[in-house]
């Protein structure tokens, strides 16, 4: 039984996601544990509540207590398991999905998000129905915390700034709706909040941060003549940000400058980013004596291999950025501060620190594949990319096959939810980028061609 996509469990509510799902999920997450409690907390889909009451009613019959949070950043959960010192930790959720999909994403005792194998573990559980129920004498409570005080707590003592700082945010009417004001407020920002009434039918548009959907958070930013601007997801872990005079810059870029500053603050150290992730991370933290490990898409692998290999940061371009000095669930609010917090020690605004990072071009494209044959021409790709690619520097094959030359790269990926494979190339050029693409899709074809 396979439930967990790369964020959790993920689907179309009252379809894929019911509250018969929950109870189960519950049940077995209690059923893992001899502890006693579990922290659960929701975004404003209209769906929560009843997703949350089938949820704890599963931990419940297990004899577990479960603290609610109510509405609240999925980082709130993250960061409230570990501080209580609770088994577990959900977050329902589905982050930038339209109104109609939720979620359950479930973090360890130590805040971190679930690796495969915690994954498989419970899938397992529930599939063999293997649930620890309770006495009627020991049926769990559910008590009611409010964690949003010591989220905000834990943000003002981990951030200060010198100068003042005008602020614009868009909401999106997600689950920061409940935080952001007070956060910035705290710090003393004076922010303009967009979308900032929670409503999980998502009036203003999916909560998904992009170029398009911050366009009008970049009006307002020139009417108010604003320092910085952010837009948060749905769950508020990631962020995007907007410079001061309006434009979003590109999310590599950012996330590079911002890489080359931690790493240049420690005197070195690791940056963890996934494969698809531009080339100019790696020039930038190399630059400023660092290295970069690359993982498979999803920030559970980025923080895995962060904790295995010491990280110093690590982050996804989408402003899945995890700092482990705080926590280790990628947090939208948090990477904010942190980034404005950059720009005060480095005197900059957010375009003149990616001034000097490249915007390289990306392009994208898909080749037609039979599900039932990806992996032999995925095996053909990482066996004979010689014969596709001259001057090939490095292969990485964590998720898909990640070929490095000397002026670009390509990312062969198979779909996991369409018959294609997928290719992305990067380049210092345009033109460059173009000969990628297509030698790229010859590659591909030509492999497929051997075996179909």
């Amino acid at each position: 039984m396979k439930l967990f996509g790369s964020s959790g469990i993920r689907g179309l509510v009252n379809v894929e996601v019911t509250p018969l799902l929950a109870q189960k999920v519950g049940a077995a997450l209690a059923s893992q544990f001899e502890g006693e409690a579990i922290i659960v907390g929701r975004d404003t889909r209209l769906s929560g509540r009843m997703l949350e009451a089938a949820l704890t009613s599963g931990i419940s019959s297990c004899g577990f207590v479960t603290g609610t949070l109510g509405i609240v950043p999925t980082p709130v959960v993250a960061l409230l398991t570990r501080e209580m010192g609770a088994e577990a930790g959900v977050a329902i959720t589905a982050s930038h999905n339209p109104p109609e999909y939720n979620g359950l994403k479930i973090f360890d005792t130590t805040g971190m998000a679930y690796t495969g194998e915690q994954q498989a573990a419970l899938e397992e559980t529930i599939e063999k129905a293997e649930f620890k129920t309770s006495s009627w004498s020991r049926v769990g409570r559910v008590e009611e915390i409010d964690g949003v005080r010591f989220y905000v707590d834990t943000l003002a003592n981990a951030i200060g700034f010198t100068r003042e700082w005008n602020v614009v945010c868009d909401l999106f009417n997600g689950a920061t709706c409940t935080v952001a004001p007070e956060v910035f407020n705290e710090l003393g920002c004076t922010t303009t909040m967009l979308n900032a009434q929670p409503d999980g039918s998502f009036p203003a548009g999916n909560p998904e941060p992009n170029t398009e959907s911050l366009a009008r958070l970049g009006r307002m930013m020139r009417e108010t003549k604003a320092s910085i601007g952010f837009g948060f997801d749905g769950d508020g872990d990631r962020m995007m940000a907007v410079d001061e005079k309006g434009n979003v810059p590109s999310p590599d870029r950012v996330l590079a400058a911002y890489a080359k500053h931690v790493v240049e603050e420690r005197g070195g150290g690791i940056v963890v980013t996934h494969v698809g992730a531009s080339m100019c991370i790696n020039e930038a933290v190399e630059s400023a004596g660092g290295s970069v490990i690359r993982t498979k898409v999803g920030d559970v692998h980025i923080t895995e291999a962060m904790i295995a290999n010491g990280a110093v940061f690590g982050g996804e371009p989408v402003g899945a950025w995890v700092h482990p000095e705080v926590h280790l669930c990628p947090d939208g609010i948090l990477s904010a501060l942190k980034l404005m917090l950059a720009l005060e020690e480095e005197g900059k605004t957010l375009s003149e620190m990616v001034a000097d990072i490249p915007d390289y071009p990306t392009l994208r494209a898909k080749v037609e594949c039979p599900n039932k044959v990806k992996e032999r021409v995925m095996d053909g790709v990482s066996s004979n990319y010689g014969e596709g690619f001259s001057d090939v520097r490095n292969v990485t094959a964590v998720d898909g096959v990640r070929i490095e030359l000397e002026d670009g790269w390509a990312l062969i990926r198979p779909s996991g939810t369409e018959p294609v494979i997928r290719i992305t190339v990067e380049a210092r050029e345009e033109k460059r980028a173009k000969e990628l693409l297509e030698a790229s899709r010859s590659f591909v074809n030509s492999t497929m061609g051997g075996i179909v």
